[in-house]
């Protein structure tokens, strides 16, 4: 890490660095950025390739997500309304460190597996 990152880190104790990570990495966020990644998707189409996700955390991470800019929302003047989803140049810079992470959890679950086990069995 340069200085410029330390600085920036030490000079608020940190709590940027935690209030992004903790968003950036909660349960819900990469799934939907990973999802966005497809191209522009409406609500109901990103809840049926979330799993598991309900409407109102979908709509939670949305909001945050917008908050933050890493996606945009468009709502279209029709009825009913049409309201689209799409990443930002900063929401698609996620990706990569998103998919190396993902790339790292795959190629270590079977070690974290074993570790796990070890540990419960002591």
């Amino acid at each position: 890490m340069d200085y410029e990152h330390t600085c920036m880190i030490r000079g608020d104790g940190g709590r940027t660095l935690r209030a992004i990570l903790d968003q950036i990495c909660n349960k819900w966020t990469l799934l939907v950025v990973a999802t966005l990644d497809q191209g522009t998707l409406r609500f109901t189409d990103l809840h049926h390739q979330v799993p598991g996700i309900s409407q109102r955390m979908l709509t939670l991470t949305l909001r945050h997500l917008e908050r933050d800019g890493l996606i945009t929302r468009t709502v279209h003047a029709e009825v009913p309304p049409r309201v689209e989803y799409a990443l930002t140049p900063t929401g698609e810079s996620l990706i990569p460190p998103a998919l190396a992470l993902a790339g790292w959890a795959i190629a270590h679950a079977p070690g974290i597996e074993e570790s796990r086990a070890a540990y419960a069995a002591r």
